[in-house]
């Protein structure tokens, strides 16, 4: 009886214990920890931490938990809570997806902002919970041109030039446009220009930065007041795990989540800054896009990129209007 009455209350004892325990989420994202896409993920984490809802979120970074393409699948499964992820990885399984990497939908950060906002993403939010994923971030980045056979503003520009285009859809329209399209990593564009392989280059200002690439290119197109290249890279949370929390640690989640999206959009706006000012201090002559040059972009997208994504998905047409209708 002694030794059962002692077991009863070890148990007793362990359980109380452990109601001390914060809940651990495991966030995953490819990024270094000096890269804007983890302060958003590190800010979130912060902020639960501090709320003092018995919550932790434990980030790994740098591909150490998952692959960067591999995230969206066990994130749907709920064997990854959490992630940094640009939604374009996961268009092989929902092709609404390729949306959010599409020439000519976001013409600058504010645009894009208001794009995550609109009824278009309220569509793409309910895909998502389908594969029960929810976004508590969200957020575009942008990029630009870099040739080294005259500045890349419009169509016009590219005719006969080898360029590495970041995306499908963007290769297309590029091909509509007379250019040659060599496909690669971000990684490989700094040799492929140093060697002729490449004339030019469409990725984003960050990569344009960290490739050291202005040591290759001798005119840079920014992301400024109209870019082309948007990519949407939210937060992403599996909704399972989320509904499954108290509600206090729910409202700490969304308070963190806001306040994280404030900084992203602010940052993603200072990173194209700092690269157009990167390429200017090493002599790169620095172009700009004007809106007569996006909207030629928007009509060879018509052409080209929307009738693609049109014919691979049934509803295209009308998601592809949702986007296109918002100011």
């Amino acid at each position: 009886m002694t030794t059962l009455k002692s077991s009863v209350a070890a148990a007793t004892l362990c359980l109380l214990g452990s109601a001390g325990f914060a809940e651990t989420l495991k966030l995953s994202h490819q990024w270094s920890e000096g890269d804007v896409r983890h302060q958003v993920a590190q800010m979130v984490a912060d902020d639960v931490a501090a709320a003092g809802v018995d919550l932790e979120i434990q980030i790994f970074p740098n591909q150490t938990l998952f692959k960067a393409r591999e995230q969206y699948t066990p994130l749907s499964r709920g064997q990854l809570d959490m992630t940094v992820l640009p939604l374009s990885y996961a268009g092989g399984q929902q092709p609404a997806y390729n949306l959010t990497l599409m020439p000519g939908l976001v013409k600058n950060h504010d645009h894009g902002d208001r794009l995550s906002h609109s009824p278009f993403m309220e569509e793409i939010q309910s895909i998502m919970e389908g594969d029960d994923v929810i976004t508590l971030v969200h957020g575009y980045l942008a990029g630009g041109f870099g040739s080294n056979k005259g500045c890349i503003t419009g169509p016009d520009d590219v005719q006969g030039v080898s360029i590495r285009a970041a995306g499908k859809a963007f290769e297309q329209m590029l091909a509509g446009a007379g250019a040659s399209i060599a496909s690669m990593a971000s990684s490989e564009i700094y040799p492929a220009l140093q060697t002729g392989v490449l004339d030019a280059a469409n990725t984003s200002s960050e990569s344009f930065v960290s490739y050291r690439l202005y040591e290759q290119l001798t005119c840079y197109t920014p992301a400024g007041d109209y870019a082309l290249w948007f990519m949407y890279q939210p937060l992403l949370m599996n909704k399972t795990t989320f509904d499954g929390l108290s509600e206090e640690q729910q409202t700490a989640l969304k308070e963190a989540g806001q306040k994280a999206e404030a900084f992203y959009l602010e940052q993603a706006k200072m990173g194209d800054s700092v690269a157009a000012k990167t390429f200017s201090d090493a002599g790169v002559e620095i172009a700009e896009m004007s809106e007569e040059d996006f909207n030629a972009w928007r009509e060879l997208a018509k052409t080209t990129s929307y009738v693609a994504f049109v014919d691979e998905l049934p509803d295209g047409q009308k998601l592809l209007d949702l986007a296109l209708a918002v100011d």
